[in-house]
């Protein structure tokens, strides 16, 4: 089977109740065509592949792909996505999560996930407001930005989610644009088939909440994979997340080998060695 006939088993037939044109399709086609064209060369195969997602519009998604997973709390796709891999160290784990979740709720969890270091993917839906829950300001959110939670404008500094995954040592680290479904699709691979934990920043538009952020494309530009941890920070600064001002470099901003949690823990790796989860351990 080719890659796009794979593509259309990875779909389901589920009703899709995202915005019409929202870039979550986007995304979600990025997704299926870097799992199509990986199960196509044949080492890998669909049942490989799970997947987890908490709460939000990004989390959808997890209607919308034929794969094996958990549709799990608010906050906790990463938790939950760990615990697949201590399950089966051979799945090869995407946790889908948006900025609200992750940056907020979910940040104990983010600040941990880089010293683990297991094999999954993050893949951030960043739209910089919670838009499922009518537009509160998240913590990418711009200062200035109006909301029914914030009428009078957002008065925090915006984080910076590139700086802070650099600081937290995380080995392999990618921003994307959702409009450019072909080079989010070849990130994705390469966050696949990273030895680690691999975090993926995509950057969307919501076309309901927060506006005024949208329309970034002109500033973004793409960067060759980069292991130098200086010109990673140099590339993050460029970008403050406050506004439209400043480049936005996309691409593997950073990706360096470090020592993966299935090579810390024996016991992991030698279900890995032996190609079977807990079930099938013998010893």
């Amino acid at each position: 089977m080719d890659a796009n006939e794979i593509k259309q088993n990875i779909g389901t037939k589920e009703v899709n109740t995202w915005c019409p044109g929202c870039p979550n399709f986007l995304i979600l086609e990025s997704v299926k065509k870097a799992v199509a064209e990986m199960i196509s060369k044949g080492k890998v195969r669909q049942e490989d592949f799970a997947i987890t997602t908490d709460i939000g519009c990004h989390a959808k998604i997890f209607d919308y792909l034929n794969l094996s997973g958990i549709y799990g709390l608010h906050g906790r796709a990463l938790p939950t996505g760990l615990g697949l891999c201590l399950g089966n160290p051979n799945l090869k784990v995407l946790s889908f999560m948006g900025d609200g979740a992750i940056y907020s709720e979910g940040a104990g969890h983010f600040f941990n996930i880089g010293r683990f270091n297991p094999n999954m993917v993050l893949i951030v839906h960043d739209n910089q407001s919670f838009s499922l829950t009518t537009g509160q300001p998240t913590p990418t959110s711009q200062q200035g930005y109006k909301s029914k939670a914030e009428p009078i404008g957002e008065v925090d500094v915006p984080i910076n989610p590139i700086k802070v995954a650099l600081g937290l040592g995380i080995g392999f680290i990618a921003r994307c644009n959702a409009r450019d479904f072909n080079h989010t699709a070849e990130i994705l691979k390469k966050a696949i088939n990273y030895n680690g934990f691999a975090f993926v920043e995509i950057i969307q538009d919501c076309l309901i909440f927060n506006k005024d952020i949208n329309g970034k494309d002109k500033m973004m530009y793409k960067v060759e994979d980069n292991a130098d941890m200086k010109k990673a920070y140099k590339i993050a600064d460029e970008w403050d997340y406050n506004g439209k001002k400043g480049k936005i470099g996309l691409g593997v901003l950073y990706s360096v080998e470090k020592e993966s949690l299935d090579e810390k823990w024996h016991a992991l790796g030698k279900l890995k060695s032996e190609g079977v989860g807990w079930k099938g351990f013998d010893n």
